[in-house]
């Protein structure tokens, strides 16, 4: 079982910046890739980006490719999403999710496990 609490989101006026950070509870953090998804009002869930085990392998939406950077630190159990050069499509309810991995394939076909509470992201034009 793998707990997630997201953190950082807020109110940002457009092209400003946020460090999304996702703490995860557990000893093998190591084991499990990451992804950070979100959803608008009336939109899907959609995944914004995913991390292999290691960190060595990103995947990332078109949307949001050259402005958000995700990384990891294994020492911290913590994920994290920079965004930068926000827009207000932007806007949405971040989500941090899980799941064990045993390759360190990170595409965005793939199904994760554990979710966290969610963190609202709000950039004003």
């Amino acid at each position: 079982q793998v707990q997630l609490v997201e953190s950082g989101g807020g109110l940002v006026q457009a092209g400003g910046s946020l460090r999304l950070s996702c703490a995860a509870s557990g000893r093998t953090f190591s084991s499990y890739g990451m992804g950070w998804f979100r959803q608008a009002p009336g939109k899907e869930r959609e995944l914004v980006a995913a991390i292999s085990r290691s960190g060595g392998r990103t995947y990332y939406a078109d949307s949001v490719k050259g402005r958000f950077t995700i990384s990891r630190d294994n020492a911290r159990n913590t994920v994290y999403l920079q965004m930068n050069s926000l827009k207000p499509e932007d806007t949405a309810v971040y989500y941090c999710a899980a799941a064990r991995r045993y390759s360190d394939y990170v595409g965005p076909d793939l199904g994760y496990d554990y979710w966290g509470q969610g963190t609202q992201v709000t950039v004003s034009s």
